[in-house]
């Protein structure tokens, strides 16, 4: 993967479509020029069984027609079934030298990070890039962490000028600039884009900076 790649990273699930169906929210947003797509089916009312796959199968489509990296949360079974591009996983998941051993090397492996010690584990254990959040306040994660602000994500761009590192965490049109003046390569959304009215518009302004 090239560090551009995670310039506008979206998130999205059935439960954070609120305004129009999600399919037809991630197809505005692969048109307007996202740069990674994170398949993440989580919550009360989440997609289950041959439902979940088969929503996870219409993503993955849409993607591979723009050219976009497919990138499965959590689920590594359903990574490898698919073949999809990537997986992201956070610090409660499988520990990371496993997942890498699963998936081989070719499959693009992305982490969650919230401390020098977890980034550390992250690279020594072959991660291509890191997420780094939440640094805004955020109401799309009920379990996300308190934000951080944008400290630890200098420090990481300091001592790891070449890291591929992507923020994360109630970062809106308004805020963005901020954050990737921290150091972040990218920005991953989810709300932003989810509740837009215009998404065209809110990936263009995101892509601007």
């Amino acid at each position: 993967m090239k560090r551009s790649d995670l310039q506008l990273y979206f998130i999205m699930g059935t439960a954070n479509a609120k305004i129009k169906k999600p399919l037809a929210i991630l197809e505005e947003a692969l048109q307007a020029g996202i740069t990674m797509f994170q398949f993440r089916e989580k919550g009360t009312d989440a997609l289950t069984d041959e439902h979940y796959e088969h929503f996870a199968r219409q993503c993955q489509k849409r993607c591979h027609h723009y050219n976009v990296p497919f990138i499965v949360n959590d689920d590594i079974e359903l990574a490898l079934k698919l073949k999809a591009d990537g997986i992201h996983i956070g610090q409660d998941d499988c520990p990371i030298s496993l997942v890498r051993e699963k998936i081989g090397e070719e499959i693009i492996l992305g982490v969650s990070v919230h401390t020098a010690d977890e980034l550390q584990i992250a690279i020594e254990n072959g991660a291509d890039y890191v997420g780094i959040g939440p640094i805004f306040a955020t109401t799309s994660k009920n379990d996300a962490k308190a934000p951080s602000g944008t400290e630890f994500l200098q420090q990481a761009r300091r001592h790891y000028p070449e890291l591929p590192i992507v923020a994360i965490g109630g970062i809106n049109c308004q805020n963005a600039e901020t954050v990737l003046k921290a150091g972040a390569d990218g920005v991953a959304v989810i709300s932003a884009i989810c509740e837009s009215h215009n998404i065209h518009q809110t990936v263009e302004t995101f892509k601007s900076y």
